[in-house]
């Protein structure tokens, strides 16, 4: 292991950059740094474990063996240990990046599997090369993000030719109120949020229900051409 890299860091990523960190009091950093002990637990906890199931399961429909698998907001870091658990390959590599420091902290201590690495990283500036994963997947942390648009630019970029993103948060009509608000601006509609998909040069975007009537999940393809 690398001097200075604790176990469940990726010894390969970059530093967090001042102009991320700048932004993150934005984000709700903080807000979810209280929450990370028990972001598990409890009845709020049980349901954000149910749609990161279905998360997974859409996921490995997708991409069946992923060997490199990214994890953008990747909280407490149960995704990426679903998935693992599911891939037995014991070269698959499974990253986790989020900006909050003690849900990296607390997805580090729970991995159990040497192949997770997390990072603090934002999904604007993600720190990995071109065409590195053939799976990004993203649950309930697109909404928080700062430039969505960026966000899935770099999720694209990351993204090996013929690759899959899977990107699971709050996508309905229901929410076109809360779009005169706080969340003014942000892609909280399947018509919204498929646009910014296109533009970030996905192809074959498909919505899939996930949960109640205001969570889905879409998936997208990186095309081979690429």
């Amino acid at each position: 292991m690398r001097a200075g890299v604790r176990r469940g860091q990726d010894a390969s990523v970059q530093p967090l950059d001042p102009a991320t960190a700048s932004a993150a009091p934005d984000r709700d950093v903080a807000a979810f740094d209280e929450r990370a002990a028990g972001y598990e637990a409890g009845r709020l906890g049980q349901w954000h474990l149910e749609i990161a199931d279905r998360t997974a399961a859409r996921a490995l429909a997708c991409q069946r063996a992923p060997r490199r698998v990214l994890d953008v907001g990747c909280g407490t870091g149960y995704l990426l240990r679903r998935l693992a658990a599911q891939v037995p390959d014991a070269g698959a590599r499974f990253v986790g990046v989020d900006l909050a420091p003690r849900m990296l902290q607390v997805a580090a201590w729970r991995a159990g599997d040497l192949r997770l690495r997390f990072a603090r990283a934002a999904a604007e500036r993600l720190p990995a090369a071109d065409a590195t994963f053939d799976l990004v997947v993203t649950t309930t942390s697109f909404d928080h993000w700062a430039d969505q648009g960026a966000g899935l630019a770099e999720c694209a970029r990351v993204l090996a030719p013929g690759g899959t993103l899977v990107l699971t948060d709050l996508f309905s009509v229901l929410l076109w109120p809360t779009l005169r608000g706080a969340r003014r601006g942000k892609a909280r509609t399947r018509g919204r949020a498929g646009a910014l998909l296109t533009a970030a040069g996905l192809t074959d975007v498909t919505w899939h229900p996930c949960y109640a009537l205001i969570l889905a999940t879409a998936t997208a393809a990186k095309s081979s051409a690429v």
